[in-house]
Parts: C-alpha cells; sequence; structure tokens
C-alpha cells in the first residue's frame, strides 16, 4: 500500500514508464530514460465513490479512456527525482479529490439593499428623464 494525498492506495494500482526526457543534459539525455510516466488505474485504486468521480473530473485530459490517470513527470535530469515528482503530483490531486467542494447556501438580499437598489433606480429613471425633450403644452 502506498499513501497519496491521504488515502491508501495499492502499489498494484500504479504502473510505471520510463522514457528518454528532452531539455539539455548533453550526452547524458540521449543514453539514459529520467522521464517517469505514472499510471494509476482507478478501478484497482478502491477509492471511494464520491472522490473518485471527483478525481476524474480533477484529472481533465490525464484521464484515460481505461481509467487510468496519467502524470508525466520530465523536469529533473534523475529518474528517482522525476519520479518523485509525478507521486506529488498524484498526490496532490487525490488530495484535492477528498475533500468534498462546500455546499453554496444561497442568501436574500436585505432590505437595506433593496432599499438603496429601488433608490439608485429611480434617480437613473429621473437623469433620463431629464435628457427628454420638453413637452409642448
Amino acid at each position: 500500500m502506498v499513501e497519496l494525498g491521504g488515502l491508501q492506495v495499492p502499489e498494484a494500482a500504479l504502473s510505471w514508464r520510463f522514457a528518454r526526457a528532452s531539455g539539455p543534459g548533453g550526452q547524458h539525455v540521449n543514453k539514459v530514460a529520467t522521464a517517469a510516466e505514472c499510471r494509476l488505474n482507478l478501478a484497482t485504486a478502491g477509492l471511494p465513490g464520491p472522490v473518485r468521480q471527483r478525481a476524474e473530473k480533477l484529472a481533465g485530459r490525464r484521464l484515460t479512456r481505461e481509467g487510468e490517470i496519467v502524470i508525466v513527470a520530465d523536469t529533473h535530469r534523475i529518474q528517482g527525482r522525476n519520479r518523485a515528482a509525478a507521486l506529488a503530483r498524484l498526490s496532490a490531486l487525490l488530495a484535492a479529490a477528498r475533500q468534498a467542494p462546500k455546499r453554496r447556501i444561497p442568501t436574500q438580499p436585505s432590505k437595506a439593499a433593496k432599499a438603496n437598489r429601488r433608490e439608485a433606480k429611480r434617480r437613473r429613471r429621473e437623469v433620463k428623464a431629464r435628457r427628454r425633450r420638453p413637452e409642448l403644452t
């Protein structure tokens, strides 16, 4: 079991792939697979229903049709650091998914706010009325 964002996830739900990263590094970049791709299979991760739904929503385009969240890290020159960076990003995503959104409580405008609004409308109506041509009687 691995702890990700306060959740216990079985290690079997995670899969890793490593590839050659782009960027500076000279010959080293051309021969060492430092870029890390972490895949979390949501079906085998054992996440609670609401957490899984929020994780899918938060993952956005990082979610595959097979139900895997894919995190790619290639900023560091060392495979271990990229692996740690990918786990940190996945952990942050799952921590955000654990937080249930606060329910919005609709509010009513106060009597004073309603009165102020009506007064502002009355003033505006008078300003516009003064712009009109005077009526001939």
